[in-house]
């Protein structure tokens, strides 16, 4: 553990990918934490760097892996996007994504359309081809605002990593010679939307993710303690080489959920 002076937090945030899960897969460890959670009546909300799934599609999911989950606990990067963008008082959008990103700025009452758009926005598209290449760098060019849900390069799956929304990221920026403004973790934004929403201290609050690259860097972001779990992206070596240290590391909820124990 990074820190053996282990809190008892009233609050949890939780990564989803490589966290909770690996693709189809449930992390066993974390099912049975987060279940411990609901037992005692301690506060928990999930925040996902996934722009694909609505959070109702994101809430069944892991109902059906046994978690008790509902809407209201689930926050998107495709959710905050959306309100970022309406913010900004954008009206017409061109979006590269599915159905959690499109359905989030229909939400939001935002124009979807490759025509003249004010902006465009990226988030994960498995479909995603040169012809939307081709709109997308050609209204950046034209002056069109640029946003992403994210830059995970790279996303956890049953079978190891496979790309993330950050590749697609990556081919929109070469091909329209701009950079996007990110949403998602490791930006403090989703972090804050759940706090808020969920009525949460984030001084007695703890979010646990695998990647420390978004994850980590977000609860650090947002000022409010950290867990690394060993369960997905980013391995004990690769920490080492990190200036800033989460709060707190451990293989596993399970070795954590001990941690816990041996403190009361």
């Amino acid at each position: 553990m990074t820190n053996n002076n282990v809190t008892q937090y009233s609050g949890y945030l939780f990564d989803l990918d490589g966290t909770v899960y690996s693709g189809k897969e449930s992390i066993q460890e974390a099912i049975s934490f987060i279940n411990a959670l609901k037992e005692k009546g301690i506060t928990y909300g999930f925040i996902t760097n996934n722009s694909s799934a609505t959070r109702e599609k994101v809430a069944e999911k892991l109902r059906k892996m046994g978690v008790e989950a509902s809407a209201g606990q689930v926050f998107t990067s495709a959710l905050t996007t959306a309100a970022l963008v309406k913010e900004e008082n954008i009206s017409r959008v061109y979006p590269i994504g599915e159905g959690g990103l499109l359905g989030a700025l229909k939400q939001e009452g935002i124009e979807v359309t490759d025509q003249q758009p004010e902006a465009v926005v990226v988030g994960i598209d498995r479909e995603f081809s040169y012809e939307k290449l081709r709109i997308s760098s050609q209204a950046l060019h034209e002056g069109a605002a640029y946003f992403a849900t994210n830059g995970d390069k790279n996303v956890p799956a049953e079978h190891g990593l496979q790309p993330g929304n950050g590749s697609i990221v990556a081919a929109v920026s070469a091909a329209g010679g701009k950079e996007p403004v990110f949403v998602g973790k490791p930006e403090a934004h989703i972090v804050n939307e759940a706090l808020e929403r969920l009525e949460l201290d984030k001084e007695n609050v703890l979010l646990i993710g695998d990647n420390y690259d978004t994850d980590i860097l977000a609860g650090i972001h947002a000022s409010i303690d950290t867990l690394l779990v060993h369960t997905g992206v980013t391995q004990p070596h690769e920490l080492k080489q990190k200036s800033k240290q989460p709060t707190y590391t451990a293989m596993s909820l399970l070795e954590w959920e001990n941690k816990l124990r041996e403190c009361r």
